[in-house]
């Protein structure tokens, strides 16, 4: 596991590929809680977990479930907050104590194209104007954007729409303009996309 930290280590970062046995890796709470996922959803679920679970032991927390909402937001420790993602191979994990960073979202994508036909879907026309053809062809926008909807959730419980969401990446700032909220945000590039938002307590 690539373990990394972010923002003068208010954030840890967790990152490690899914193994064929991370699905046995979930307490029965949790696969309660992921309902009746397929397998293969089971098994990334759970490679996220241990990475959070592992994570969160740096901190001093013992293993505990990491179960969601109804509205699939995971529950994290009081005075915690955090994020799962994965893509089909690897997974990811963000925490952060609430004391330095009151929201944090995570996304993953591999390093590769944009499905075709999907800039318009996904940049505004302004971001469609910032940017050039070969960064909007990328996954960079999308990882960030759906970073910056992992982190607002949980603050507005509101669905964004990638309309909603403006990325300035050479500013690290992604805007929601319906409430008028800034989030900042890393980009970290390999085999992988790795998106992160966060915002600080007020």
């Amino acid at each position: 596991m690539e373990i990394i930290t972010i923002d003068q280590q208010n954030i840890l970062v967790g990152i490690r590929p899914i193994e064929p046995a991370d699905e046995s890796t979930l307490y029965a709470s949790e696969v309660t809680s992921t309902g009746r996922a397929v397998p293969k959803v089971r098994r990334q679920s759970g490679a996220a977990r241990v990475i959070a679970r592992t994570l969160l032991g740096q901190l001093g927390f013992p293993p505990l479930p990491i179960l969601k909402t109804r509205s699939g937001v995971p529950i994290w420790p009081a005075g915690m907050v955090g994020s799962l993602a994965h893509h089909d191979t690897v997974a990811a994990a963000a925490i952060a104590g609430t004391k330095r960073i009151a929201a944090l979202g995570i996304d993953i994508e591999p390093n590769e194209p944009l499905p075709e036909n999907l800039i318009e879907l996904i940049a505004t026309p302004n971001e469609q104007r910032m940017y050039d053809l070969h960064l909007l062809k990328r996954r960079e926008l999308f990882v960030l954007k759906e970073a910056v909807y992992k982190a607002y959730f949980p603050l507005y419980n509101q669905f964004l729409e990638f309309q909603d969401v403006e990325i300035d990446i050479s500013a690290r700032l992604g805007h929601v303009s319906k409430t008028n909220c800034t989030f900042s945000l890393e980009l970290l590039l390999s085999k992988n996309i790795i998106g992160l938002a966060y915002s600080r307590p007020t």
